[in-house]
């Protein structure tokens, strides 16, 4: 019997042509039925005949098809991958970063954690629940990956609410080593033995050896990257290429410095002078940079790159908004892979999941979903337990509550909740305009937000 894959929110040309091309080009799943859902059908229509064009052309072995009716779309599902987003992505992004900044809450970037990434939670986090109801009720066996965030919140409140589904979150910024040790260390990707973990977007590089010595290779890293990242370009100087060469920078699958023809940053640790912190005072390397690692931490204002944050915001936005995907043969995300392996029973370790917390992290409560390695076989995803330092497990700690209350507010629709949410999120200083502030961002956000009461 033919796998089932469905696509949740295929109407993004960006998700959709991207996971199209990752199934497509993989030998395993030829054969697979594909069914793309979207609430949005004029969306889901031009992705439905870009797709059959594509499969046309190149006689490739997968059944198509699409529907507005997410029933329908689920029966029968093996595999099912969500990437939703709800409203004017960027509108609401500015009103989850600018208005907390208005009220004197000093947040990086506001987009997964702090006081915007709860208003991201209690917008997007509704409608997935609603999804996992589906999964639950039609297609209870199916594994779910998620390419939405705030991705940890997200995880934690779907597994606290369905506690028996195969929800899985999926985020490819663990891909980032994959770009810059092979040149830091001077040896190929195939020779490194890696694992990192901790929250999404808040995760560090545990381990690493030299596969074909087996010796360590932390110390090379902690002595090399100070040298390399200081000079690493970061996105002042990618907005500033494309502003004087007129055309998009893309740097997915390279590092900045290939994508810029060699250069070297205008700027000291650009994007980077938060993380330059974190290796120097903790002593792991950050697996992404300040624009995410800095939003779960109130000091982090004080020594984020604001130039570099702001600019890859302008390039982000603009990049969206120019860039015309396609479809290509091509490995891109991780959810391929793991398909493969459970459909193989190919017992690989795959290098970051978001699961459920079951001793993986010692220093974590079990209702929270973590970032960490797993093993990939027919049963599914088996998390590998890590050995976290104390000072990176501290700023992880900090997050307990704050996940805790967004899950609840989330599912007693709990304005009350949200507010306490924020009184003991460690990036907010504030106290007494909170509730106005939360009172305001309901308003501003309607209908998403009316939930809370």
């Amino acid at each position: 019997m033919a796998t089932k894959i469905v696509l949740i929110g295929a109407g993004s040309a960006q998700f959709g042509y991207g996971t199209l091309g990752d199934i497509f080009q993989s030998a395993t799943l030829a054969g697979s039925e594909i069914v793309l859902h979207d609430i949005n059908p004029r969306a889901l229509a031009a992705t439905e005949q870009t797709a059959r064009d594509f499969l046309a052309a190149r006689d490739l072995p997968f059944t198509l098809s699409a529907t507005v009716d997410r029933k329908a779309a689920l029966r029968g599902a093996d595999f099912v991958i969500i990437s939703i987003e709800v409203g004017d992505r960027f509108a609401l992004w500015d009103q989850d970063w600018q208005i907390p900044l208005q009220y004197g809450i000093q947040q990086v970037y506001g987009e997964n954690g702090g006081p915007g990434g709860l208003f991201h939670s209690l917008r997007i986090i509704p409608p997935i629940l609603e999804i996992c109801a589906d999964i639950a009720d039609i297609c209870p066996d199916a594994w779910t990956f998620n390419y939405s965030n705030p991705m940890s919140r997200i995880c934690t409140t779907v597994h606290r609410r369905f506690p028996g589904l195969n929800f899985v979150g999926m985020c490819h910024e663990i891909a980032s080593l994959e770009r810059y040790l092979p040149e830091m260390l001077d040896t190929p990707f195939s020779n490194l033995a890696l694992r990192a973990g901790g929250l999404n977007h808040f995760s560090v590089l545990l381990e690493a050896s030299y596969r074909d010595s087996g010796k360590d290779a932390y110390a090379d890293i902690r002595a090399k990257a100070p040298g390399y990242f200081e000079k690493l370009p970061g996105y002042s100087d990618i907005l500033e290429y494309t502003r004087t060469h007129g055309k998009l920078v893309d740097t997915e699958g390279s590092t900045e410095r290939d994508a810029l023809g060699g250069a070297d940053s205008a700027y000291p640790w650009a994007d980077r002078t938060l993380f330059r912190e974190i290796l120097e005072k903790f002593h792991h390397l950050p697996i992404t940079g300040d624009s995410h690692f800095g939003e779960y931490i109130r000091w982090a204002h004080e020594v984020s790159d604001h130039r570099g944050i702001l600019d890859f915001y302008s390039f982000y936005r603009n990049y969206l908004g120019q860039v015309e995907p396609v479809i290509e043969l091509k490995l891109k995300e991780r959810v391929v892979p793991i398909m493969e392996g459970m459909l193989t029973d190919a017992g690989y370790e795959e290098g970051a999941v978001n699961i459920p917390n079951q001793g993986f992290i010692r220093q974590l409560p079990e209702f929270m979903a973590v970032e960490v390695p797993a093993i990939i076989d027919r049963k599914g995803v088996h998390g590998i337990r890590l050995d976290m330092p104390a000072g990176v497990a501290g700023l992880l700690c900090n997050q307990v509550a704050v996940h805790d209350l967004t899950a609840e507010a989330v599912l007693q629709g709990s304005r009350d909740l949200v507010i306490q949410a924020l009184l003991v999120d460690s990036v907010n200083d504030k106290c007494r305009r909170i509730p106005e502030m939360v009172d305001l961002m309901i308003d501003r956000q309607r209908p998403y937000l009316d939930y809370l009461k």
